[in-house]
């Protein structure tokens, strides 16, 4: 199985709001996909329709199964973690991992005691009274137990300082993924995961507006700096879109190679934060 999710014309409605319209999207494994969106923009409804949450209308395919009826055995080959703000803080450590275990056919609750022994959580303590550091790690141990395919990371990092977000990526790359597994993860902080990503899909309104591997967005959008002489001359070159700030000229270009844009002044590659609002806020 090459597509471990596949959709073709999924849209999903709310009364007269139409949060996802006719979506097209085929995700493979082994693949790191990061879904971007502002808020609103329809990535919730997507993920709560992988993971079976909500009913939709068009195809939907995720590990062979349709997941709104399949679910039951969907969920033995998917994994879901959000924030980590939503454990509860009254749950000690040890019943975290008798809750998991009970939910999730494929988790290892000795693995995930061997990589909790590693660290310095006490198996007793409330969450609540847990560092948000041990509460990175206490998440981390639970995903790299659970022998799942697909695992989605909504906003997993929220809330943490930079060295445990870094800490947590790190390690679930080290520790968990790897050609036979697919990841998903929506967050706002674009820019950190741009690194870890094999694939990056943008999403406005309900719709996918940008589908590509970072292979492919890396080669592809470059942004130019032109010499002040040069200006007009970049500028017939039709950039897709041209940015001023504290007096200097900036242009982006997807079209364009380096050998043809550097003979007008200093280029570099687009951060996919850039990207992301050069899509969001074109037409």
């Amino acid at each position: 199985m090459t597509h471990y999710i596949s959709a073709k014309g999924l849209s999903k409605s709310y009364g007269d709001f139409q949060a996802l319209k006719n979506v097209d999207l085929n995700i493979n494994k082994g693949q790191i996909v990061g879904l971007i969106g502002s808020n609103g923009a329809g990535k919730t409804t997507l993920i709560n329709s992988i993971l079976g949450l909500v009913s939709f209308e068009g195809e939907l395919n995720v590990m062979g199964f349709d997941p709104h009826s399949e679910r039951d055995e969907l969920m033995k080959e998917v994994c879901f973690i959000s924030d980590v703000a939503t454990l509860p803080k009254w749950i000690k450590v040890k019943e975290v991992l008798q809750y998991v275990e009970g939910i999730h056919p494929n988790f290892d609750p000795e693995k995930a005691l061997s990589f909790l022994s590693e660290t310095t959580i006490p198996m007793d303590k409330n969450v609540g009274k847990l560092s948000k550091g041990m509460i990175v790690q206490l998440h981390l141990a639970l995903v790299m137990a659970i022998d799942a395919k697909v695992l989605v990371l909504d906003e997993p990092t929220l809330g943490l300082d930079i060295l445990y977000r870094k800490r947590f990526y790190d390690q679930l790359l080290e520790d968990y993924f790897d050609e036979q597994r697919t990841i998903i993860i929506t967050t706002h902080q674009v820019d950190e995961i741009e690194n870890i990503l094999t694939n990056v899909i943008f999403i406005r309104d309900g719709q996918i507006i940008y589908d590509a591997s970072m292979e492919e967005t890396l080669s592809t959008w470059k942004v130019l700096e032109p010499k002040a002489d040069m200006i007009e001359e970049a500028r017939a070159l039709s950039p897709h879109r041209e940015n001023k700030s504290l007096g200097r000229v900036s242009m982006i270009f997807n079209d364009k190679d380096r050998e043809t844009l550097s003979p007008f002044g200093d280029v570099r590659r687009l951060s996919l934060s850039d990207l992301f609002v050069t899509l969001m806020t074109g037409e």
